[in-house]
């Protein structure tokens, strides 16, 4: 039986994404000015309250595109509270590494869904395509927590991207949904919009399977020279 007040073994954090440097350095600054009254959980709440507001946001906007405001501050809500919550602990040096581990990936799966729900119960995106993007997240998290227990490597960006890019991209689809509206406009019942959020989860899956390759490939290379 497993001993769960043993500490796991320590992950390498693998994190390359395009903003990741000067992103370390805002979340450095905001760790060291945060008062002491504020907690990893309480950020953890934080994220996910700001995953609700996206979710309200895109499914109020079947009543007016001016509700996508709600989502883009959401946004800017679940990036202070899900980047902020391990940053804290970290720099407080006050981690539970099963804990914190096992609460804030399943809050990050929550919070994605929310969010891509949320993108599909809107006038924009079908919920069939918003399905295949949460879809190649999903297995993307499946390789990540796979990679942690047989590599012992936790990687958190792709192709020099990571959570951050992804939420302004999608920020940024959001603004262009307030400025172009609903309409399917060329493209018939298929809007440019289902193809953006189409291509990310197709972009995802085809990750899934090139990554599972590679690790599959080192992983027989690394049993063959014991």
């Amino acid at each position: 039986m497993t001993d769960l007040r043993q500490a796991p073994p320590a992950l390498d954090r693998i994190q390359q994404n395009w903003l990741a440097a000067g992103e370390r350095r805002i979340l450095n600054w905001l760790c060291a000015h945060m008062p002491r009254a504020i907690t990893p959980d309480i950020l953890t709440a934080t994220g996910m309250i700001g995953a609700v507001m996206v979710f309200v946001g895109y499914v109020a906007s079947n009543w007016g595109v001016s509700w996508l405001t709600v989502s883009l501050v959401g946004y800017a809500v679940q990036w202070f509270g899900d980047s902020l919550d391990g940053s804290l602990a970290r720099w407080r040096r006050i981690e539970r590494p099963s804990y914190g581990y096992f609460i804030d990936h399943s809050c990050d799966g929550l919070a994605n869904l929310l969010i891509v729900a949320g993108i599909g119960l809107s006038p924009f995106v079908t919920m069939d395509v918003a399905m295949i993007a949460l879809a190649g997240y999903l297995l993307m998290s499946i390789h990540a927590f796979l990679s942690a227990r047989v590599v012992g490597e936790l990687r958190l960006s792709y192709l020099a991207a990571g959570p951050t890019e992804l939420r302004l991209m999608l920020m940024g689809m959001t603004v262009m949904m307030m400025v172009l509206g609903p309409d399917r406009g060329l493209f018939g019942v298929i809007s440019g919009f289902d193809l953006f959020v189409g291509s990310i989860g197709a972009i995802l899956i085809l990750l899934f399977l090139g990554q599972t390759l590679a690790t599959g490939r080192r992983l027989a290379a690394l049993e063959r020279q014991q």
